[in-house]
Order: structure tokens, then C-alpha cells, then sequence
């Protein structure tokens, strides 16, 4: 084997084969300011919501939030990263917002196997976002796995 074939057998993540119902991995982050500034800039929602204090405390949730689409981000860094990891495709995935995320707020993502359809090499996950053991965010992805080489 050539020495990028080996490296990229060492990047990559499970193969359909290994994974079972029932794995599950987390990845967890204390949500900051800057964070949010950032995915303001990367994503271009500039909602005051998200950037205005004055505007932000005059809402329901009393003073800034952090966007949903960051909170739901780290789903996406455990399937990329950790299960079933690098190498799956995302297929689908449905978000259910359950309450906000604020800076200082530590998320908690966990993706758990549901189902495996191997027909067409798919894996269903649950997908759920934590702070404190309060969900904040639920729902289900599909990704596509490849079969091992």
C-alpha cells in the first residue's frame, strides 16, 4: 500500500460495515461571543437578534441568542468527525428548535444510530443538542456510509 492510500485509511471514519444500532458519540462546546459574531459573518444573518442587546432584551428570550443553525452545526461535527465520521455523505437531516442557546451556554450534540438500511448503504440518526440536560434541539439525519474497500 502507497503512503496516501495508508493516510487516507487512517482519515477515514467507520465503514457501514462496523457500525451497529445504537453507537453513539458527542461533541460538546461552550458557545461565545465570538462565535457568534463569526457565524453573523460567515453566514450573513445579521439578525439583531443574534447581535443587539438593547433590540435582544426586548424579546421573549431577554437578551442575545445564538443562531440555530450554529447550535445545529455541531450535529453536523459529530457525524463528520466521530460517527459515522469522515467519508459519510449527509443525506437529510430535520431539526426541531426546542429553546434558545445563549453565549456562555455549554451545547452538548449527540448522534445516536437508529437504523441501518443496507440496501443502500443509509444510516438514520437521532440527532439531539443538550445544555445543562435541557434540550434545546431534536431530530433525525441520514447519511450515506461506504462500504469498506
Amino acid at each position: 500500500m502507497d503512503q496516501l492510500a495508508s493516510a487516507n485509511n487512517e482519515l477515514h471514519g467507520y465503514y457501514f460495515e462496523d457500525l451497529e444500532e445504537g453507537m453513539t458519540d458527542i461533541y460538546g462546546k461552550t458557545i461565545t461571543d465570538a462565535d457568534i459574531i463569526l457565524f453573523s459573518g460567515i453566514s450573513g444573518d445579521m439578525n439583531p437578534l443574534h447581535l443587539n442587546h438593547e433590540f435582544a432584551s426586548e424579546t421573549i428570550f431577554e437578551g442575545r441568542i445564538a443562531h440555530g443553525m450554529l447550535t445545529a452545526s455541531f450535529i453536523s461535527t459529530v457525524i463528520g468527525t466521530k460517527l459515522p465520521g469522515p467519508g459519510c455523505v449527509y443525506v437529510s437531516q430535520n431539526l426541531r428548535f426546542k429553546a434558545p442557546v445563549k453565549a456562555g451556554d455549554t451545547l452538548t450534540a449527540r448522534v445516536t444510530i437508529a437504523k441501518l438500511i443496507p440496501e443502500k448503504k443509509f444510516v438514520e440518526l437521532k440527532t439531539i443538542c443538550l445544555v445543562n440536560e435541557k434540550v434545546v434541539i431534536d431530530g433525525e439525519a441520514t447519511v450515506m456510509v461506504p462500504k469498506r474497500p
